[in-house]
């Protein structure tokens, strides 16, 4: 049975899915809105509602009870993703006059936001690796493996602090127990072709307590992870990894030697 505590954080997280989160996007400083789907991954939205009838089938969205759910729902207006207005990306659709006019105006927006020094554009491309470690790490917690939003040492707490500020402390806990790299076979999810035998450097929280590999799946640092009153100010930036969908994530080699490997004893 699971008690009073964890049900009130299970609640809370609940409602921050459904309330979205607003901000601007790295890679081109306009607002953005980050939505779950239904199989809890987010997705990037387009703040504004768009005429569907301008928007092709394959690209409109809508939102039920605080979740994104794509195609379209009946109604004259929809969201789309901000992938595909982005002037930074290639379209992942077809886009009709309306929308290629929309994405040059906010081509100029973003560059008045750099020429005032307001926005700042990322000066390595999220795609690169870092010489020394994967970009993006594959965590294993909780009987799953997760593609983390950057490298292991900078998965941040989305915790609010009492200024109304994201917690500034990383996950990793300097002085708590920590996980191991380890290379670790690549298995297809179900449903998928089999891949070629590899394997894949993996950060394995498998052997901590489930307490801690929870505290590391709902992304809060040990200060904030006992206190379930405080709210989450972005929504943890893990995604369910896919050997295929996330092929260009895969290192085959340990970012770090064993012998540095705190959770072999």
């Amino acid at each position: 049975m699971q008690c009073i505590s964890e049900l009130a954080g299970e609640a809370r997280d609940r409602r921050l899915l459904r309330a979205g989160q607003s901000g601007p996007s790295r890679h081109w400083g306009n607002r953005i809105d980050l939505y779950p789907r239904a199989d809890g991954r987010p997705i990037a939205l387009h703040p504004a509602e768009l005429a569907t009838a301008r928007v092709p089938a394959s690209c409109r969205w809508h939102l039920g009870s605080g979740i994104a759910h794509p195609h379209d729902d009946g109604s004259a207006w929809c969201r789309i993703p901000h992938a595909v207005l982005c002037p930074q990306r290639t379209p992942t659709c077809r886009i009709s006059p309306p929308l290629a006019l929309a994405r040059r105006q906010l081509a100029v927006r973003t560059r008045r936001l750099i020429d005032t020094g307001v926005f700042t554009t990322p000066t390595v491309p999220p795609t690169s690796a870092a010489p020394d470690g994967p970009d993006r790490a594959v965590v294993r917690m909780l009987l799953g493996h997760y593609l983390a939003d950057g490298p292991v040492e900078a998965i941040r707490c989305v915790a609010q602090t009492n200024h109304r500020h994201r917690c500034p402390r990383p996950v990793l806990a300097p002085d708590g127990p920590a996980g191991s790299w380890r290379l670790l076979p690549i298995g297809p999810r179900r449903g998928q072709l089999v891949l070629p035998e590899q394997t894949m450097a993996v950060y394995d929280l498998s052997r901590l307590p489930h307490a801690e590999q929870r505290r590391w799946r709902i992304q809060r640092c040990p200060a904030h992870a006992i206190v379930h009153g405080a709210a989450d100010l972005a929504l943890a930036g893990w995604q369910v990894f896919d050997p295929l969908l996330h092929a260009q994530h895969l290192r085959t080699g340990l970012p770090y030697p064993p012998a540095h490997d705190s959770g072999e004893r």
